[in-house]
């Protein structure tokens, strides 16, 4: 049994998405502000809190115009709706589970019918009014009470009084939500038909939500309370020195220092005075030899201090006497700041001097963020398997089925090694432990949350759920949203294409996932001098979160699934290659020549490039671009002509290149040409620059350059040129920069933007 979808709607920037989850580990991968946070909230909200831990602003603020025209009727007297008339508004969250026939009593509940043999059940909740009449009464009654204060108001003022300036509340239905939510709202629970489970919309990727009839009825109960232990590790987990942490709540969500844990760890599940066994005894006597050993240097201790309480009358021969003694806990050896120690290596000690050790409070955050999160996960495991239990009372049974465990942005404090340990070996802690290789039916799931590329390197990619970003307009919503993918599904039966990527993304760049754009390059040089020419030329480019993908042997085309799943801008910089079917050449016009580049022959998204190089060098740019959506759109670029001057003739040509290396030179043409180098592609280069006689020549020349040339060296000699910040940037790649910068700086204008209405009534 096992959480197979989760489906939620009208949280936050979460308006209707579907989540579906991993067996095990679950990413939850985006840029900043795309709903990560939101989504384990909405399983915060729902699953551990009540129901007065609801807010107004969990609400999605799309749905604020609608509050506020329910309350314009009430006001006018209308009809009191049903809570299904609000259901379009209402935040809910659809858990569906796969189940097995033989765990029926676990789902008892939740089965749509008698013919069920097994499959996914399905249950909703939904946040609503608990009594809809006494919410509909009581905001009547506290508009009536304001509008009497606004008449009184005004007559005070009519008077020549100066009124009391105070806002009065409820302004609104909005405003009296925002005071009251969390005392007339409750969680409700419903059951749900898995027939009537759709899959997202294939172009907007909202989740297709079952409605629920007028009819439906909420459940008596919460069904399950024994079926899923939820357990999780907030963001917000509080390390450091008690002194600047200003305060320390002890609460599971949130921070305490590592001796705290550990002591509840052992109070729960290890200590020998609880229902010891044969392998406590050890511990019970030498406690008890500290407890003999304590009691009578206390004896001796406060003898003469109580001979002279004695010498005032107390006690009396009717008195009972004062003794001193001890009760030892084991807990008690780690109530203090130094119960957890770290010891230092230390080579200046002399021999048999003491280890050298400080206080948790003295080591770096990382080390107790990491063994804070291990130990945390170990008491989530046995708080779950009741491990509390004497050894012969440990069974599955009153053990829930399904434990499922989040994690919000496990990375803090962690260097790059110690994120990626960490995520590979997560569900492994949660999973050992003899209890579940005897009763495999108990399942663990896994939630994490994150926004660094090392974690996400180490999670099947398989796992990965992308939450994107939408801005206020989109698909007819009126305020920024986000929707979820699912990138298993991306490639559908590619298994080449797909382990293409998966291992090439796992080996290079997983950071694709929390960019605002990326560039797809097809060569070493691009790579290494494209961040110079944003940074030199395009400062704005240079603050952006862009990723620069070095795509090998043309292989960009392959990432075109992808792309379209992330829907992120692309700008993709690629190479003409000209030539026949069989080899390559120097780029001709009027010579009925073919590009050779994959991604220029099968990048479809781009409005299927014509094959044809002459065709290629005459496509006007709209035709190199494709607008998806409102945000997603792809460009390609590949060279362009360029007019030069021969330095040996002088006379001007159109040059015609066809590699980011001739490109660079044919726009520098000057510079290179001046170049006095010993070896190598610029010694080619500037040779012939200077002993072309004609453009066929110049370009025969770089052509056979460029074949047996190294590529990489002559991208770190132009990096190492004194003059490099003054060099031309390829027209080709200024064109594409350019277009890709519209794109960021319209794409921040709209995410920011919120629509006027919206504005006004939250002012």
């Amino acid at each position: 049994m096992h959480i197979q979808h989760l489906e939620i709607a009208n949280f936050r920037k979460l308006l209707s998405v579907r989540i579906d989850l991993a067996a095990e580990t679950t990413l939850l991968v985006g840029a900043n502000n795309s709903g990560k946070s939101s989504a384990m909230l909405t399983l915060r909200r729902f699953l551990v809190s009540k129901a007065s831990a609801f807010r107004l602003q969990d609400l999605t603020l799309s749905h604020v115009v609608t509050i506020e025209a329910i309350g314009q009727a009430w006001e006018a007297a209308g009809a009191i709706p049903s809570a299904n008339d609000w259901a379009e508004w209402l935040p809910t969250l659809d858990i569906w589970i796969s189940a097995e026939q033989g765990e029926l009593h676990h789902i008892r509940d939740l089965i749509p019918n008698f013919a069920w043999r097994g499959g996914l059940v399905g249950m909703r909740f939904r946040l609503e009014p608990e009594d809809m009449e006494d919410l509909y009464v009581d905001y009547r009654k506290q508009r009536e009470r304001v509008e009497i204060l606004k008449t009184e108001i005004q007559r005070l003022a009519a008077e020549g009084e100066d009124p009391p300036h105070l806002p009065l509340w409820p302004q609104s239905l909005h405003d009296y939500l925002n005071r009251r939510l969390g005392k007339m709202f409750k969680v409700r629970w419903y059951r749900l038909d898995p027939a009537q489970l759709q899959d997202p919309d294939s172009r907007t990727r909202s989740a297709n939500r079952q409605s629920l009839s007028a009819t439906s009825v909420a459940l008596e109960r919460n069904p399950l309370i024994n079926l899923i232990r939820v357990h999780e590790i907030n963001a917000q987990r509080g390390f450091g020195d008690s002194a600047d942490e200003g305060h320390d709540d002890g609460k599971q969500s949130g921070g305490r220092k590592l001796s705290e844990q550990l002591r509840a760890y052992y109070n729960r599940h290890l200590d020998p005075g609880d229902s010891p066994d044969i392998s406590d005894l050890g511990a019970l006597r030498a406690i008890e030899a500290a407890q003999v050993a304590f009691d009578t240097r206390l004896s001796t201790s406060f003898e003469p201090a109580l001979k002279e309480v004695a010498g005032l009358g107390y006690p009396n021969n009717s008195d009972p006497s004062i003794r001193v003694a001890t009760r030892l806990a084991p807990t008690d050896g780690m109530n203090h700041e130094a119960a957890v120690l770290f010891e230092l290596d230390s080579i200046g000690g002399a021999p048999g001097a003491p280890p050298l050790r400080l206080p948790e409070t003295s080591n770096g955050l990382g080390y107790q963020n990491l063994i804070s999160m291990i130990f945390r996960l170990m008491a989530f495991r046995d708080e779950w398997l009741k491990k509390f239990r004497t050894a012969d009372e440990q069974s599955a049974a009153g053990v829930e089925p399904i434990h499922l465990v989040l994690i919000e942005e496990p990375e803090a404090h962690l260097h790059v090694q110690v994120q990626q340990v960490f995520v590979k070996h997560a569900y492994h802690v949660l999973c050992r432990d003899p209890l579940l290789e005897r009763f495999p039916n108990l399942k663990s799931q896994l939630m994490v949350s994150t926004h660094s590329s090392h974690v996400a390197h180490e999670v099947e990619y398989q796992n990965l759920r992308y939450f994107r970003r939408l801005p206020a307009g989109m698909d007819g919503v009126q305020v920024p949203v986000s929707t979820v993918s699912n990138l298993s599904t991306v490639f559908g039966k590619k298994p080449q294409t797909k382990d293409f990527v998966t291992r090439y993304l796992r080996a290079q760049h997983a950071d694709l996932f929390f960019a605002d754009a990326v560039i797809l390059v097809e060569g070493a040089a691009e790579r290494m001098m494209l961040p110079h020419f944003l940074r030199k030329h395009f400062p704005f480019l240079d603050q952006c979160y862009i990723t620069i993908l070095d795509i090998g042997g043309s292989h960009a085309h392959r990432l075109l699934p992808l792309i379209d799943a992330l829907g992120i801008v692309t700008l993709v910089i690629t190479d003409l290659d000209a030539g026949s079917l069989r080899s390559a050449q120097p780029v001709q016009r009027d010579a009925g020549q073919q590009t050779n580049n994959p991604t220029l022959r099968h990048w479809t998204k781009a409005g299927g490039l014509p094959h044809s190089v002459d065709a290629l060098l005459a496509l006007a740019d709209d035709l190199k671009t494709q607008q998806i959506d409102q945000l997603f759109a792809i460009r390609i670029a590949y060279q362009t002509p360029i007019n030069i001057h021969l330095p040996l003739t002088g006379e001007q040509v159109e040059m015609l290149p066809n590699t980011f290396e001739d490109s660079l030179v044919l726009s520098n043409a000057s510079h290179f040409s001046a170049k006095q180098a010993r070896r190598g592609l610029m010694r080619a280069f500037a040779r012939a620059l200077n002993g072309a006689e004609s453009s066929n020549n110049l370009a025969s020349l770089l052509f056979e350059s460029l074949r047996d040339g190294d590529k990489a060296e002559f991208a770190l000699q132009v990096l190492g040129d004194p003059g490099f910040a003054e060099l031309t940037i390829p027209e080709y790649i200024r064109e594409g920069l350019t277009w890709l910068q519209s794109k960021l700086e319209r794409k921040q204008r709209e995410l920011l933007v919120v629509p006027t209405a919206i504005t006004e009534v939250t002012a």
